[in-house]
């Protein structure tokens, strides 16, 4: 009840707040949201925006509900940005965001079907509907920043009395990627990004220390955020110069020493479908002559068709090149199931029920020298399969473990 009470005399003091911003200095508000890279997409944004006047972000470490009214407490009278990461998984949360945050930029960088399930949004339409607020709320003179290559993003644009500009692969977008550019290794990602301003067009040439292919997404959003932001201004060397020396967030496709003396790409702290496929297809990108390539994947949650969605996994492995596939967790078995129908050879796919089996087939399985790919969520805690492996204790032996339970 004390809690709720703070809470709520937070939020309000936030709203008054916000008014008298708004009336004095207004500083430029920008709002990310999505269901892919909206953490690296606000990381990037706040990186360069720094270097232009005093820029405030949310906290990734907490809960959006909390995190708006706090960030808005944060925010100093010289404050010129405000970036907001407003990420939703109930009904009618992005308009209580919405309240407190006003945003004149907002952007969208994709959508798949994460928290679609019924304990949540209960369906990708909600989802959607929910997400599209952002770019609905925007003024006229506003923008909305869009992913062309994303489905449910590109019906968007139907929804927003903002200009729009897109962010993709292919040349009618705002900016493009030419995908035959992308080069994918293990200290990084670089491509050639075209920038189209009415009938020209000017290459933009990006190297940065994340890992993924699928980061040209996140930072052809937060260039197009920038670039609005930031007006009559060339932004172009100190946004490549910024994305150049930005390393992975620990969990979120970073490169670590693996236990058993092996490479590891963690990407442990996420599992969406959207997320899942392009993690695959960005480690399947990755050349590596020293060892074997293994994919270690878990469970998918809060999913309206999780028995589809773990399918679809399989499709995508049956396009890909590794050598041995560790599949953990009871949906994971149609992953195995589907893949085997698309030709993946049984002997190259194995099955663990959870972490615990995971690492004792690992421990059989992992060899010196091999890079090997580990896929999991927050709540089922991944990362206990690292600390089992160098046969360390740990404190939580159910499926679904809050993450700090084991740190």
């Amino acid at each position: 009840m004390i809690k709720k009470f703070f809470h709520a005399t937070r939020r309000a003091l936030a709203k008054e707040y916000m008014r008298f911003l708004e009336g004095t200095r207004n500083p430029t508000q920008i709002a990310i949201t999505g269901s892919q890279g909206k953490t690296t997409t606000t990381e990037v944004v706040h990186r360069v925006l720094s270097q232009f006047g005093h820029t405030i972000r949310t906290d990734r470490s907490l809960d959006t509900i909390y995190n708006v009214p706090i960030t808005t407490l944060r925010v100093k009278p010289w404050t010129q940005y405000i970036i907001w990461e407003l990420g939703i998984d109930h009904p009618r949360e992005m308009a209580r965001h919405l309240e407190i945050a006003h945003p004149s930029i907002a952007c969208v960088t994709g959508i798949s079907p994460v928290h679609t399930d019924a304990e949540h949004m209960g369906s990708l339409e909600t989802l959607i509907k929910e997400k599209r607020r952002i770019i609905e709320y925007l003024p006229a003179n506003g923008t909305a920043i869009l992913n062309h290559d994303n489905e449910y993003t590109q019906a968007m644009a139907l929804h927003t009395k903002a200009s729009i500009k897109w962010f993709g692969m292919t040349p009618d977008c705002t900016i493009w990627t030419d995908p035959t550019s992308i080069k994918v290794t293990v200290e990084g990602t670089s491509a050639t990004c075209y920038v189209n301003d009415e009938n020209t067009s000017r290459a933009l040439k990006i190297k940065t220390g994340l890992i993924g292919n699928f980061h040209l997404y996140n930072i052809m959003a937060a260039y197009l955020i920038v670039r609005e932001a930031v007006p009559k201004t060339d932004i172009s060397q100190i946004f490549q110069d910024t994305v150049r020396v930005m390393k992975p967030l620990p969990g979120r496709m970073s490169i670590e020493k693996g236990p058993l003396d092996t490479e590891l790409l963690n990407d442990s702290l996420r599992a969406s479908p959207e997320s899942t496929r392009a993690g695959l297809e960005s480690f399947d990108r990755i050349t590596y002559s020293i060892g074997r390539k293994i994919a270690v994947i878990g469970e998918m949650g809060e999913l309206e068709d999780p028995q589809g969605e773990h399918r679809k996994t399989g499709e995508y492995l049956a396009t890909m090149h590794f050598d041995y596939i560790l599949c953990i967790g009871p949906l994971r078995k149609l992953t195995i199931e589907e893949a085997v129908k698309r030709g993946v050879s049984r002997e190259k796919i194995g099955y663990a029920t959870d972490v615990f089996e995971a690492a004792k087939i690992l421990k059989r399985v992992l060899r010196k020298g091999d890079f090997w790919y580990l896929k999991g969520s927050l709540l089922r805690n991944y990362n206990r399969i690292l600390k089992l492996l160098c046969d360390e204790d740990v404190c939580c032996h159910e499926v679904l473990c809050p993450y700090e339970h084991c740190q």
